[in-house]
């Protein structure tokens, strides 16, 4: 960690009109703003995405699941509640967010969604232990409805719950989407892999935390959230083999990039899958091990994704790319545009 950081350095001006509040029509049909290894500028489409993309090259996506995380319902007090799932611990167990006038207290009831009724266990820190009826997945799934994140001003309809989860999605426990995907459909992977690009996956469950602000100005004080994270050993094989015919590493967002990065700093020469909770927080100053080049969303101001991508590919280069995505409008965050970011030292 650079001392030196403070918060104030990854702030920028962000028309509300820009943040997207739906999908584009067709899943590929977003723009792409190419930041390549020189720091030049170049505004695509995302169907330009095989082109810059060679035989050899692996992609490394995220294969985690959105789960239809909250719920609503009301305290045996009578007061009203809303939960937010952020991680199922038991078939019947999950940490979760509440939200509530009072907080519940341990061995008290949520009756949810007029449906069921939790039990409230106790709290890890800021999330609750919830004990459920029957198993959490099958619950969410009849009763829960996807959690959108905080920017986006409408409920969630039946658009999102189709839209707001990539085509490749397989194993559920995010409460977010790995937004970088989104912007892939069938057709775009076929035509990647007929052209000879390679694919892999590692899981890693995204949390509520990816939307909670930064609270200090040092960023050295800064708290990272925790993350699930697997990456599995046909993964760790395809990397080794493209590294080794001199193909390059491309993660499809930030959520890989953290999965990527957390297996190779445990344990840089693994044979069999790495896994484990993740709370690596990547700023400028960090030497990237895995990857040589990103496709990603546009990020929060003063966010740790904005870190991230500043650190792959320098504060001044990124700057300068949300600033001309600014002036282009450019369609910001979860169902916005996307860059395709390549290091300086790929």
């Amino acid at each position: 960690m650079n001392p030196k950081l403070e918060l104030s350095q990854f702030d920028y001006d962000l028309p509300p009109e820009l943040i997207a509040q739906s999908p584009a029509a067709e899943r590929s049909g977003s723009r792409l703003l190419r930041l390549d290894a020189q720091s030049r500028l170049h505004d695509l489409r995302f169907t330009d995405l095989p082109g810059l993309l060679r035989a050899g090259d692996l992609l490394v996506f995220n294969d985690t699941r959105v789960i239809k995380a909250r719920l609503r319902g009301s305290k045996d007090s009578g007061g009203r509640v809303e939960v937010l799932v952020e991680r199922i611990t038991a078939p019947t167990r999950a940490l979760a967010h509440v939200r509530a006038s009072k907080s519940p207290k341990a061995g008290s009831a949520l009756r949810l969604e007029d449906a069921f009724t939790a039990q409230v266990l106790g709290r890890e820190g800021e999330l609750f232990e919830l004990e459920f009826p029957e198993r959490v997945l099958d619950l969410l799934e009849r009763h829960g409805s996807t959690p959108l994140p905080p920017y986006i001003t409408h409920a969630a309809a039946q658009e999102d719950d189709e839209r707001y989860q990539t085509v490749y999605a397989r194993e559920p426990g995010a409460v977010a989407a790995p937004t970088a995907g989104l912007h892939f459909d069938q057709p775009m992977l076929d035509r990647l892999a007929a052209q000879g690009v390679r694919r892999a996956f590692v899981t890693l469950h995204v949390g509520a935390g990816t939307f909670q602000p930064v609270r200090v100005q040092d960023l050295s004080a800064h708290v990272m959230h925790s993350e699930r994270y697997v990456v599995p050993a046909e993964t760790l094989e395809l990397i080794r083999a493209t590294r080794e015919a001199g193909g390059r590493i491309v993660a499809v967002g930030t959520t890989s990039v953290r999965a990527l990065e957390s297996a190779a700093a445990q344990d840089p020469h693994a044979m069999g899958p790495v896994e484990g909770d993740t709370k690596l927080f990547i700023t400028p100053g960090y030497q990237y091990r895995a990857i040589d080049a990103l496709i990603t969303n546009f990020h929060l101001p003063q966010s740790t994704l904005l870190m991230l991508v500043s650190a792959l590919a320098g504060m001044e280069p990124i700057r300068r790319a949300y600033a001309h995505a600014v002036a282009e409008r450019y369609r910001f965050f979860s169902y916005g545009d996307a860059m395709f970011i390549e290091s300086p030292q790929s």
